[in-house]
């Protein structure tokens, strides 16, 4: 199905958001199958991966960034601090709050668990041919200004 030239149209526009929906879980699941097992949940890995792109910030913070409520990013960050793989500072201006930075051990596993997932599309991407590559590398940038609406 081809969409250049075409007018958008609601019909065809739900279409192809079916079409992406569809792909982009399937993706998205099989990406998490290939996570190492840390004993880690999907939350507690989101909130290092946050932590780890934005760099030292407040539980609340974290919270807005994560879409979730306060309270329970709080029970989130005492996990990952009791695994040793957060350290909370107290923040410079506000004496009631504190800044949570990761510690070596969580970039580590990070890490790992990037170069397992990434390893695994790269080889899926290598068996693509030259032109499909191109596709999926344009589409990238689009992609990514999706999901930021």
């Amino acid at each position: 199905m081809s969409y250049a030239n075409d007018v958008p149209t609601m019909t065809k526009t739900a279409e192809l958001a079916s079409l992406l929906r569809v792909s982009v879980m399937r993706l998205a699941r099989r990406l998490r199958a290939e996570r190492a097992d840390f004993g880690l949940t999907l939350t507690q890995i989101a909130t290092l991966g946050t932590i780890d792109r934005h760099g030292r910030l407040t539980p609340r913070e974290i919270a807005e960034h994560e879409k979730v409520r306060p309270p329970s990013m709080t029970r989130v960050l005492a996990g990952l601090e009791e695994r040793g793989l957060i350290q909370r500072t107290p923040h410079a201006s506000d004496g009631r709050a504190h800044l949570v930075t990761l510690t070596a051990d969580a970039k580590a596993l990070l890490r790992e668990d990037r170069r397992r997932r990434e390893a695994w599309l790269a080889q899926r991407l290598a068996e693509l041919t030259p032109e499909e590559r191109d596709v999926l590398r344009a589409a990238a940038p689009i992609l990514e200004r999706v999901t930021r609406a």
